[in-house]
C-alpha cells in the first residue's frame, strides 16, 4: 500500500502560523547569526508553503537578504507573493523568489552559493530515502541548515484522559504509514535527520519548540484535536466508537478553559564542521 504526498492546505497553514512563530527556537537563531555574511545572505527555504518561515526569520537576520522559496504545491506559492517578509533586522531590503519542485530532488546548482538553508514542519512527512537526499543536498551546499517544528510524537493534554494514550499511539503509527519510497518518518524524523547530518560530518544542535495551546488558541486547538483524532481512527478503526464522546469531552473542556495541550516539536541546526 502506498499513499499520496501529504498536502497542507492554506487555511491550516494560516491558522498555525502564530503558534509556529511562538514555538520556534530563538536560541538557534542566536547561534546562527555570527555565521551569516554581513554583506547579504542568500537563503533557500525548502517546503516553504505560504512563506511563514521567511516571515518569521527574515526580520531577525541582518540584511540585505535574498530568499528563494521552494514547494511542490503550486497553489501555495502565489500566497508568498501576497504576504512576503517586508524587511530585515535593520530595515534593509528582503527580496523573495518562488520556485515549484520536489525539494528532495533539487539540482545541486539550486543550493550552490546559499548562505543558509531553512525548512519548517517538513521532515516528519518524509521517508528515509527522501530525507537522505535532502540532507545530502544541504551538506553539499556547505552552509548552515535550520529546520524547525518537526513533531516528536509526544503530546501532553492536561488534565489527562484514559483515551489520550490510545489516540496518541494510533496517530503516531499513522504518521509512519507507507509511502512511495518506504514509510514516512513521522515522529522518528528528528533522530533520523541528526544521524544523517552527522554521518556527513555536520555538527547538529537540537532544541525543543513546543506548541502550547489553550482557550486563547481555541481555533487552532480545535482544529488540531480533530486532525489528531481522525488519522488515529483511520489507523485503528476500533477507536471510532470512542471518537464522539472523547472529542465532545475534550472540546467542552477547551471551551471552558480547563484543557491545555502541549504538542512537542524539535528544531535542528546543522553546521558544517
Amino acid at each position: 500500500m502506498t499513499t499520496e504526498p501529504v498536502r497542507a492546505g492554506a487555511d491550516w497553514l494560516a491558522l498555525r502560523e502564530p503558534a509556529d512563530a511562538a514555538a520556534r527556537s530563538t536560541r538557534l537563531v542566536e547561534e546562527l547569526l555570527p555565521l551569516l555574511p554581513g554583506s547579504g545572505s542568500e537563503i533557500r527555504d525548502l517546503g516553504s508553503g505560504t512563506g511563514s518561515m521567511a516571515r518569521w526569520l527574515a526580520p531577525q537576520l541582518p540584511g540585505p537578504q535574498r530568499w528563494v522559496l521552494y514547494d511542490r504545491d503550486a497553489e501555495l506559492l502565489p500566497l508568498v507573493d501576497a504576504d512576503p517578509p517586508r524587511s530585515a533586522l535593520e530595515g534593509t531590503p528582503v527580496t523573495v523568489e518562488t520556485r515549484c519542485g520536489d525539494v528532495t530532488r533539487l539540482d545541486p546548482s539550486e543550493l550552490a552559493g546559499a548562505s543558509l538553508i531553512t525548512a519548517s514542519a517538513l521532515l516528519d512527512m518524509m521517508t528515509e530515502a527522501e530525507l537522505d537526499r535532502l540532507v545530502a543536498g544541504c551538506a553539499r551546499a556547505g552552509c548552515p541548515v535550520l529546520i524547525t517544528l518537526s513533531v516528536t510524537g509526544d503530546v501532553d493534554l492536561e488534565p489527562g484522559d484514559p483515551a489520550d494514550i490510545l489516540f496518541r499511539e494510533a496517530f503516531n503509527d499513522h504518521q509512519r504509514r507507507p509511502a512511495t519510497e518506504g514509510r514516512r518518518l513521522g515522529p522518528d524524523a528528528v533522530d533520523a535527520a541528526v544521524d544523517s547530518f552527522t554521518r556527513l560530518g555536520l555538527d547538529v544542535t537540537v532544541r525543543p519548540s513546543p506548541w502550547r495551546l489553550g482557550r486563547d488558541q481555541g481555533a487552532l486547538a480545535q482544529a488540531w484535536l480533530a486532525g489528531w483524532v481522525e488519522p488515529a481512527c483511520e489507523q485503528r478503526p476500533e477507536l471510532e466508537d470512542l471518537r464522539p464522546s472523547y472529542l465532545g469531552r475534550r472540546l467542552a473542556e477547551l471551551a471552558a478553559g480547563r484543557l491545555s495541550v502541549t504538542v512537542h516539536h524539535q528544531d535542528l541546526l546543522a553546521l558544517p564542521a
